[in-house]
C-alpha cells in the first residue's frame, strides 16, 4: 500500500469534468486506487464515489493505492492533481 496527501487546488476542485479526469486517470492503473476526505474514503475509479466527496478548492486529500503499480498510480494521480488538471485542457 502507498499513499500521498497533496492539496486540489483548482477553481472547482473536484467536481463534474474535474474528477472525470481523475477518475479516468485511476483507471489507467491496475491497482485499486482510493481517495481520501478527512475520514471518508471512496473507490478513485468511481465517479459517483470522487463526487461524493464533495471536494472544492483548497481541500487536502490522501490518495493510495495497493497492487503492482500502486506507485506509479499515486505519482500519475498527484502530478494530476498539481497541475490543476493542465493535461486534460487541451483534450
Amino acid at each position: 500500500m502507498y499513499t500521498k496527501t497533496m492539496v486540489v487546488n483548482n477553481e472547482v476542485g473536484l467536481h463534474a469534468r474535474t474528477a472525470t479526469f481523475f477518475v479516468q486517470k485511476a483507471n489507467e492503473y491496475k491497482c485499486a486506487v482510493w481517495i481520501e476526505k478527512e475520514e471518508r474514503r471512496a473507490n478513485a475509479k468511481s465517479l459517483l464515489g470522487v463526487l461524493s466527496l464533495g471536494i472544492v478548492k483548497g481541500t487536502e486529500v490522501t490518495v493510495g493505492a495497493d497492487g503492482t503499480d500502486e506507485i506509479s498510480a499515486v505519482n500519475g494521480l498527484e502530478e494530476l492533481v498539481e497541475s490543476n488538471f493542465k493535461e486534460f485542457e487541451t483534450k
